[in-house]
């Protein structure tokens, strides 16, 4: 008990530590933006993957539902604010876990114990700056962008099933998303993915950073990772859509 309370005491002063880094200069741009692109070379098509595949599914299963009771109008904007407010911030993120934050976690454990960090702090260069704000701030950032690519691939996906496989007006189709889907549903789930980066960001650069026990202890932090920020923000997730849309009527 006592060690897991002293756990959660250095995840807070790590959090603390990197939020400080992360808002006061001197920055790391040039390694912060690398970090995106590695993000989005290694997620940006198991999101398109994942995400369009499931708004074909959620087409089909609303248009069963809608034909009995002539709602077909409401197909495309169904496909539409559940991608937005739910389907992509969760998928991206969780894919985002899976690869970014993994190969993160591990890239800190590594340094970690080949002691890459401990001589960078012996040369009075800040590690955590260096090593650990650029990370966070690539997943933070390119969580909400993958979500929004992930938005479009699944009403994509709902607009394939519709039109080209059930034959469903496509004028309506794109009339109807674009009448009844709301800002408020795009901005909403751009908010959740940039607190699910958040949570899978420190998640993964804590792991990584405080690694012990060699090989086996990077390993550790990877599946750590992956665990506890998946459940951590699909837990966030519920809190959110009630904060999010409970104060906007739904």
């Amino acid at each position: 008990m006592i060690e897991r309370l002293e756990a959660l005491g250095r995840f807070g002063r790590f959090a603390a530590a990197v939020g400080v880094r992360l808002v006061t200069p001197p920055w790391e741009l040039t390694a912060a933006l690398a970090q995106i692109g590695i993000l989005f070379r290694r997620c940006l098509l198991p999101v398109l993957a994942t995400t369009t595949p499931l708004g074909m599914v959620m087409a089909l299963q609303g248009l069963a539902i809608f034909d009995l009771y002539g709602a077909q109008r409401l197909l495309s904007p169904l496909v539409s604010v559940a991608t937005f407010r739910e389907l992509s911030p969760v998928l991206a993120s969780v894919l985002v876990a899976a690869q970014g934050g993994s190969s993160f976690a591990a890239e800190l454990g590594a340094m970690r114990i080949s002691e890459e960090i401990d001589a960078t702090e012996v040369m009075a260069i800040d590690a955590l700056r260096v090593h650990v704000v650029p990370r966070f701030a690539a997943i933070v950032l390119a969580c909400p962008l993958l979500n929004f690519v992930g938005s479009l691939g699944g009403i994509v996906g709902g607009w394939i099933s519709a039109v080209l496989m059930k034959g469903e007006p496509s004028g309506i189709y794109w009339t109807n998303l674009f009448l009844l889907t709301q800002f408020s549903d795009l901005w909403g789930g751009a908010i959740k993915a940039l607190v699910f980066g958040a949570i899978i960001g420190l998640t993964a650069c804590y792991q990584g950073f405080y690694a012990t026990g060699g090989a086996p202890g990077v390993g550790r932090a990877v599946n750590d990772t992956v665990v506890l920020a998946a459940t951590t923000f699909i837990v966030a997730n519920y809190f959110l859509t009630t904060a999010l849309f409970g104060a906007i009527g739904g």
